[in-house]
């Protein structure tokens, strides 16, 4: 599980995610783990024919993903002690309903019904921050995992979208780019307010006290 993690959240990341880099690039240059089917989202799947194909995919994996993250954000607010931690997860968990919203519109504009493809890279992060939170008792390193865990599955979903905003401008789908950029800014601004959360309100400092 460690490995398929390591490399699924590689295969995710752009090199360049400012410029909105095409994450396959790096997926191309290991077809040593398409073989053993190592690779999230499954771009080489048969039935991607053409680029179009492509990006409905990846909007399917990104689909799964916003909704298993709904799914899993309620069980870290529980847990979570900080009260900046836990408004901004609750905060977060209401955008994150939002973006499941724009991303219907997505596929409307596709002529496709919303749909979700499973993907193992972010059940491996949502099941690898299930163990360690319920591995630790002392409840201010607590809430410092909940951070670590939470801004795992920021950064695959702010390269998730990197890429497909670069392939829905290729296609020169304009209103479906729109879309994808307010989640994607969504994403980089829950990722800074966690940071906040570590560094300026307390939990690193408690935790390592």
């Amino acid at each position: 599980m460690a490995y398929l993690l390591r490399e699924s959240i590689r295969c995710s990341s752009p090199a360049r995610p400012r410029n909105h880099t095409n994450g396959a690039e790096f997926m191309l240059a290991k077809p040593h783990l398409a073989r053993k089917g190592l690779l999230a989202m499954g771009l080489f799947n048969k039935d991607i024919k053409t680029f179009d194909d492509l990006l409905l995919h990846g909007l399917q994996d990104i689909y799964y993903a916003e909704q298993q993250i709904v799914k899993a954000l309620p069980k870290l607010i529980e847990k979570a002690t900080n009260r900046d931690l836990t408004k901004g997860l609750k905060d977060h968990l209401e955008e994150t309903k939002n973006q499941i919203t724009r991303l219907d519109q997505a596929f409307k504009k596709l002529g496709q019904s919303p749909k979700g493809i499973k993907c193992p890279a972010i059940d491996g992060l949502i099941e690898e921050g299930d163990e360690i939170a319920g591995e630790i008792g002392d409840k201010e390193v607590l809430d410092a995992a909940i951070v670590g865990a939470a801004q795992s599955v920021e950064h695959y979903e702010i390269s998730r979208y990197g890429t497909l905003i670069a392939w829905a401008e290729a296609l020169g789908h304009d209103d479906i780019v729109r879309f994808l950029t307010t989640n994607l800014n969504e994403e980089k601004a829950a990722d800074k307010k966690l940071s906040t959360v570590a560094l300026r309100k307390g939990v690193n400092r408690k935790a390592a006290s």
